[in-house]
């Protein structure tokens, strides 16, 4: 049996699916494993696939780590939209007829969005923490990559009520302490105004060491004090950790 020189079985692997490299390929002998855990072969991927740095005074220390990253690039709040009532929020605020999801009003840029929470006409408050390592992102990595993270959400009013909205965004320790805020100030709407989403955005750098939990809150409330669900609409609120440059 003759072995297959290095060059060309890393340009196989590099045609192979990552994930077969990986749970596959690197089981079959120790060159194989060699070729399936050297650095080369991960750098190659990303230059391939189009992953940069953010940051290009920060290099990975663990290519393969970066590179899996990437391709798991997802958000991390659950239930963003409302398509499963309030599951995994915590109600910080629920006045008036407290948070209510429900089908959209009007469309949302996203034909995929089909619903959002809406505010009464006291303030609607609410919360979810991310626990950053147990979605798989290792505190090395987080401590030494510091990678981009990338906040957003949409809003909106009715076009026959006034209504306010608030965000308020935090890296957190391992304690729970904020180490950055993206804290806006509140944005108001009158009434007869005219209808439409926006979105608003943030993206965490420079953090420095440290960072476990993103705690994201928004909300607010109309300004009509009126029963019901005239307030303010929220949909599609995004947390993503963004290792890669966005091409």
């Amino acid at each position: 049996i003759y072995a297959i020189p290095l060059e060309i079985l890393e340009e196989i692997f590099l045609n192979l699916p990552h994930h077969q490299v990986v749970c596959i390929c690197r089981l079959v002998c120790r060159q194989w494993k060699e070729v399936a855990d050297s650095e080369s072969l991960w750098i190659e991927r990303c230059r391939r696939e189009g992953y940069q740095p953010c940051h290009a005074s920060r290099t990975p220390s663990d290519w393969r780590e970066f590179y899996f990253l990437c391709k798991k690039r997802r958000n991390l709040i659950k239930n963003p939209r409302g398509d499963n009532a309030m599951k995994f929020w915590e109600i910080i605020a629920n006045g008036g007829d407290r948070w209510n999801p429900e089908g959209l009003l009007f469309a949302h840029p996203n034909e995929e969005v089909k619903n959002n929470f809406v505010t009464s006409y006291q303030k609607c408050v609410k919360s979810q923490l991310i626990d950053l390592v147990n979605e798989g992102y290792s505190p090395s990595f987080l401590d030494d990559f510091q990678p981009d993270v990338r906040v957003s959400d949409w809003y909106a009013p009715r076009w026959d009520c006034g209504s306010e909205y608030e965000i308020n965004v935090q890296l957190l320790n391992e304690n729970r302490h904020p180490i950055q805020t993206f804290a806006p100030s509140k944005i108001y709407f009158e009434q007869w105004n005219d209808q439409k989403w926006q979105q608003i955005t943030h993206v965490f750098q420079n953090y420095g060491p440290g960072a476990r939990y993103v705690q994201f809150t928004h909300g607010g409330k109309d300004r009509q004090f009126w029963a019901g669900w005239y307030g303010i609409r929220v949909t599609d609120s995004r947390v993503e950790i963004c290792p890669a440059r966005d091409t």
